[in-house]
């Protein structure tokens, strides 16, 4: 089994902001979109959009339109695990 560097580098990168893991965090529960996380972090919508197109480009979520809104999910099951790790701290 090789493990793909680039790939975990890119994830990790990804989670090293404080917001960003607690948007991850927060689409364990639910899917959701902008305007939920929104109210939950009280951060602007543009700063929430960057964050999230963040973590889409690092293969972390995927987004799923629903009607105007796009829902988000987490997709990779690696992350669960290394935000595990850091909750138990």
């Amino acid at each position: 089994m090789s493990v793909n560097y680039e790939k975990a580098s890119d994830i990790l990168k990804a989670l090293a902001h404080p917001a960003r893991l607690k948007i991850v965090t927060g689409l364990f529960k639910d899917e959701c979109n902008v305007g939920q996380i929104q109210r939950v972090l009280r951060l602007p919508q543009s700063t929430i959009s960057q964050h999230l197109r963040i973590l889409k480009n690092a293969g972390i979520i995927k987004g799923r339109k629903e009607g105007t809104k796009t829902c988000y999910r987490v997709i990779d099951k690696q992350v669960r695990k290394i935000v595990e790790v850091i909750k138990k701290e």
